[in-house]
């Protein structure tokens, strides 16, 4: 697959590498040189100089031949405008990355879809569902539901004292057939566990399971339910305004922020009901006054990823169940996820979830995908004559860098064993390492 990427920002290069990796045929586009010289010697794509909106650059990039076209500037209208564009050169499917909720509505995506866009992406939205979907499942690190939760992925980092800690995965299994192990994320590496898989103390263990036995994996990783009423948000960010919208009065929101124009374009901006405190959310003083230890959960929206990380330690310190950092630093992630925080959102990897649903699937309607540091979540429709169907799946010989962790057939749910046979038409789950994507499209489709 041919693929055109105009921007070489945080977003675009990370889906560069990341697609590199894929066997993809990769062309990156932007203005700076500095930006691309060092993806040109240690990737396997090729890199461009030019405007991501000139005609004569896209044309040199044969953007018009390209399957797909992805436009990441940090500019709305350069993104729609190269879009647009590409698509009158002939580009078979667009991506534009917006910055405004109400591009997102009905009939401008509509208007969109006329002049040659046919997908947008708004990442502090994107950021803002998962937020959402965090504090609605405080428990877990992940919570990623599926044909509308007849599948459920999982990840829960378990500590000392969960039954599970030292327990092969082959005995676990014997005894609970509810839930399927998907995957084992250890420090900065996800392993795609076998049976003598060993699941150790701080380890995040990713369960795929159905709606009802969800319950049975909470209280086997020693975990207790708790309901979010009272969050208290650090940095009042595009995401955080987006977060507030989209949860509506379902909780009661804080947000300390340390730039007093901000405070009161917030204050005219947000719900009355939204507490406004001017001050700097990583001094235990503010913190004290904001009585931070009386709130549920603590978001970190602030432009530092190490002032997030930090911040939701001190929370933590301070008795708060329930922390949320936005890291956007790709090389800090892992070790966030190793500390005390719980839940990490990255916009390059939601972003990167986007485009990966969209190779799996041209109109992304059946297909679903979730972005790890170096692993994939991919739901996808096998089609007739494809090579998963062709026998149970013991006798498939699959890469043991994936696994299939449950399929939707016929709308309902249902995890897989050994001599499941997939039918055409059947949703798959499967939990991939980064760069085996392209694998799954070629098993499936």
């Amino acid at each position: 697959m041919r693929i055109v990427i105009a921007g070489a920002g945080d977003v675009g290069t990370h889906l560069a590498k990341l697609l590199s990796l894929e066997n993809q045929e990769i062309v990156l586009v932007d203005s700076d040189r500095s930006k691309l010289g060092v993806l040109d010697s240690n990737y396997n794509l090729m890199t461009l100089v030019g405007g991501p909106a000139s005609l004569k650059t896209l044309q040199e990039a044969s953007a018009g031949k390209a399957d797909l076209f992805i436009a990441v500037t940090p500019f709305e209208a350069t993104n729609i405008t190269a879009c647009a564009m590409a698509n009158w050169l002939g580009a078979k499917s667009t991506v534009a990355r917006i910055d405004n909720y109400e591009m997102m509505t009905e009939r401008p995506a509509e208007f969109f879809r006329t002049i040659g866009v046919d997908h947008t992406i708004y990442p502090e939205y994107l950021a803002a569902e998962e937020i959402l979907t965090a504090l609605r499942h405080s428990w877990a690190r992940h919570w990623f539901e599926l044909h509308g939760g007849e599948i459920i992925l999982v990840g829960v980092k378990v500590h000392s004292g969960a039954s599970i800690i030292g327990q092969e995965l082959r005995n676990l299994t014997r005894v609970n057939h509810n839930f399927h192990v998907s995957a084992i994320r250890r420090r900065h590496e996800s392993i795609i566990p076998r049976g003598d898989d060993i699941i150790l103390e701080n380890d995040i263990v990713y369960f795929t399971s159905t709606r009802e036995h969800i319950d049975d994996i909470r209280r086997l990783c020693g975990k207790e339910y708790y309901k979010v009423k009272r969050v208290t948000i650090m940095g009042g960010s595009r995401i955080a305004i987006r977060l507030i919208a989209l949860a509506g009065n379902e909780y009661k929101f804080k947000i300390i922020d340390n730039d007093q124009a901000r405070c009161h374009y917030l204050a005219e901006t947000l719900p009355d009901g939204v507490e406004i405190i001017h001050g700097d959310a990583r001094d235990n003083d503010v913190l004290t006054e904001a009585d931070i230890a009386h709130t549920d959960a603590f978001v970190a929206l602030s432009d530092s990823s190490e002032a997030n990380i930090l911040a939701c330690l001190t929370a933590k310190e301070f008795g708060v169940n329930k922390s949320v950092a936005e890291v956007e630093n790709i090389q800090f992630v892992g070790e966030a996820e190793a500390l005390n925080i719980g839940t990490v959102i990255n916009k390059k990897l939601l972003a990167s979830a986007k485009i990966f649903q969209l190779l799996l699937d041209a109109d992304g309607s059946t297909s679903r995908c979730l972005a790890f540091t170096d692993a994939e979540v991919a739901q996808i429709e096998t089609r007739p004559g494809s090579k998963i169907t062709s026998a149970p799946i013991k006798n498939l010989k699959l890469s043991r860098e994936m696994t299939l962790a449950g399929i939707i057939r016929d709308g309902k749910g249902m995890l897989v064993s050994g001599n499941t046979v997939v039918q055409p038409g059947d949703q798959a789950v499967v939990f991939c390492l980064g760069g085996y994507l392209h694998e799954i499209e070629r098993l499936f489709t």
